[in-house]
């Protein structure tokens, strides 16, 4: 098959190649599926660079994607042979992910991909749409709450803001740009704040009062204003925390509000939760116009370009492979 892969961490255009591969076979309680696209996550790019250390000969990066099964492993209805699908955790803990022509895989990471959409858009369901929907869904319904998701114009934040809107909640999110406030608009928020010219705080409390669910993508950079404008019993989900990851936890302020703080990391959750996610992301697909956004598409052949494109943050939208 073929594949881009690399050897050994490193920046793309030193450690990323393209060639061939031994097609993989599907193992007892796996599928193969017959890639026709793969998107490049900041996570992916961060694994190539060195947050996950190199331990098999070689890896092919990506984690999600989307095609068609062409084979199945032993325990797995024949039945699913030509079956569309998108797929995620490609390349969590085993060395083959999606930036190639195949991948062999438990057939739970594998979900039927809605008549209707196209392969790009089966690859961008992954670990974005899963990560939004466990920081929304994981402590109960949100229908009636108001909900804060930082970042609006992130590709997680994207789909917590669909998502959030499709379960009943009302959304307020924080962008830096006005090209990025058009973005968060466009996937339906309600409220929207300018972090850079405007006063959060203020802002919440003038048009909401308060927020009952945070979608994070910053919790240790913005716990001081997430103290001050969650409500009692308010949930705050996190998926990440560049700015600090350690911070000094603002206790004194939160305790009494009985929060719960959920870290969130996809790769990790439970078998129920992804059940739980498969199902909710189905009904929705079917239930509402979801957008996604597709910032650049490269051919495999230019995976180093596409991990670059990731790699600079100027995007607004997921980064796809195509693959022939």
């Amino acid at each position: 098959m073929r594949a881009a892969w690399y050897e050994k961490n490193g920046p793309a255009a030193e450690v990323l190649q393209v060639g061939e591969l031994p097609d993989p076979l599907p193992g007892p309680g796996e599928v193969r599926v017959c890639l026709q696209a793969s998107a490049v996550n900041p996570s992916d790019v961060k694994a190539r660079a060195g947050s996950r250390k190199v331990v098999w000969d070689r890896i092919v990066p990506d984690s999600d994607g989307a095609g068609v099964i062409d084979r199945v492993g032993s325990g797995i209805e024949p039945a699913r042979i030509g079956q569309r699908v998108w797929v995620y955790n490609g390349q969590w803990e085993r060395p083959y992910g999606t930036s190639a022509q195949y991948i062999a895989l438990p057939a739970a990471l594998v979900a039927p991909l809605t008549e209707g959409l196209s392969f790009e858009q089966g690859a961008c369901l992954g670990i974005p749409v899963m990560t939004a929907h466990r920081c929304l869904f994981a402590d109960g319904p949100i229908a009636g709450k108001t909900v804060l998701v930082t970042g609006g114009a992130g590709v997680v934040a994207h789909y917590a803001i669909q998502l959030a809107k499709w379960a009943g909640a009302r959304v307020v999110t924080t962008v830096s740009s006005q090209a990025k406030a058009e973005h968060a608009l466009a996937a339906g928020a309600d409220v929207i704040i300018n972090y850079r010219t405007e006063h959060v705080v203020e802002r919440v409390r003038a048009t909401v009062g308060a927020v009952d669910h945070v979608v994070d993508v910053d919790f240790g950079r913005n716990l001081p204003v997430t103290a001050q404008i969650l409500r009692p019993h308010g949930v705050v989900a996190s998926y990440a925390s560049m700015g600090n990851l350690n911070p000094v936890f603002p206790y004194a302020e939160l305790f009494r509000l009985n929060p719960v703080i959920r870290p969130v990391f996809v790769y990790t959750m439970p078998d129920a939760a992804k059940v739980h996610a498969h199902a909710d992301i189905a009904r929705w697909l079917k239930e509402a116009k979801p957008i996604f956004a597709i910032a650049e598409r490269f051919p495999l052949a230019e995976v180093v370009n596409a991990h670059l494109a990731v790699e600079r943050g100027a995007k607004i939208g997921h980064v796809i492979l195509t693959i022939d």
